[in-house]
């Protein structure tokens, strides 16, 4: 690969000659704390992104500080962005970050036009914002209070659990704008989640992460996706989600069945030969019809989630990327209760996780 001639350096290096077609690439850093992990930092010119407006997506806009996670599931489906910037949708994606390092000021700068009509901003919707690389770079502090001071409401979804840094911060800005919190959680095995999600934090810091937000007076929906069938669709599997997910506090889960997208499906499917060889065949006929699993099994599966979900106390989905409208200051607890509908993924339009 490309990136095989260069070594680890223990300094920051001085800026080198861009090596990716990125407008605004200022750097390419390696450190070692982040060991096998490139950074491309990139001057934004803009932070904003529109969603399309044939996209089934809740809400309108989105900002994404980051570009490839090393959070490096196997399963998700916006690693095809990554073969925009001619990089690969497998290591190239869990390993070669692009940052906007000044995606705070553009923000800001945004957000104080008369032309913006403070609709809800989604976080978390393409990669995740409190990956890894949040601990290096603190990008998330200056957009979330950028948004709280232009009184535009929004939402966040990780898996990360350095979102805890930042709970006083949301606590002061729900004060301020409506907000919405989501935990993507859909494993609550160890082994499981450790062989599928490598880079993310375990499952029980994740819950972990809902008790503090929910004991400091946030909503926190969970977002249960994905569920994998034949090795977390089972009921012994979603009784013990949904229970975890009770017991932690949250306001709500929407969960279904894993969506196997170009780009993710063939490393997902990789990572399924190397440890479940006997499932392969399964899942081709499961999903020949594409990105989704079959019908049948999709309505077989809502069927147990329904189940599962009312047996431990939840009414509803999770809500947290709703289309919250300028109102009167304070968290709105409604901001954690319906579904999420996945959009089908481009370069301009978000995908989760």
């Amino acid at each position: 690969m490309r990136w095989a001639g260069q070594s680890t350096t223990t300094t920051t290096p001085a800026p080198q000659e861009p090596l990716l077609p990125l407008s605004g690439l200022v750097r390419t850093v390696r450190t070692p704390e982040f060991a096998g992990i490139t950074f491309h930092e990139v001057l934004a010119k803009s932070a904003l992104n529109r969603v399309p407006g044939n996209s089934s997506m809740p809400f309108h806009w989105t900002i994404n500080p980051y570009r490839g996670c090393s959070h490096a599931c196997v399963y998700c489906f916006a690693r095809k962005t990554h073969s925009y910037l001619n990089l690969d949708t497998g290591l190239d994606f869990d390993s070669q970050l692009v940052v906007k390092t000044n995606v705070g000021e553009v923000v800001r700068r945004e957000l104080s036009r008369r032309s913006w009509q403070r609709e809800h901003v989604a976080m978390g919707t393409n990669t995740d914002p409190y990956q890894r690389a949040e601990g290096r770079y603190r990008l998330m502090p200056d957009i979330i209070t950028a948004l709280a001071d232009s009184g535009t409401p929004f939402s966040i979804l990780t898996k990360g659990t350095l979102l805890a840094r930042d709970i006083p911060l949301l606590k002061k800005a729900s004060s301020a704008v409506q907000i919405g919190m989501g935990i993507s959680l859909a494993i609550i095995d160890p082994a499981l989640a450790h062989a599928v999600q490598p880079g993310t934090p375990s499952p029980k810091a994740r819950l972990e992460l809902i008790s503090r937000l929910r004991d400091a007076g946030l909503p926190c929906g969970v977002l249960a996706m994905p569920i994998l069938p034949w090795l977390t669709d089972d009921d012994e599997s979603l009784d013990a989600l949904f229970g975890a997910l009770a017991a932690a506090g949250a306001t709500g889960v929407s969960a279904g069945a894993l969506h196997l997208r170009p780009g993710a499906r063939e490393w997902y499917l990789e990572w399924l030969a190397e440890n479940h060889p006997a499932l392969v065949g399964r899942y081709r006929r499961l999903y020949r019809g594409g990105s989704y699993a079959s019908k049948e099994y999709r309505t077989w599966l809502s069927g147990r989630i329904r189940q599962h979900r009312a047996n431990h106390g939840f009414t509803s989905g999770a809500q947290f990327f709703r289309e919250l409208q300028p109102g009167p200051p304070g968290v709105s607890e409604t901001a954690a209760t319906a579904t999420v509908r996945p959009a089908h993924a481009t370069d301009a339009e978000p995908t989760l996780f």
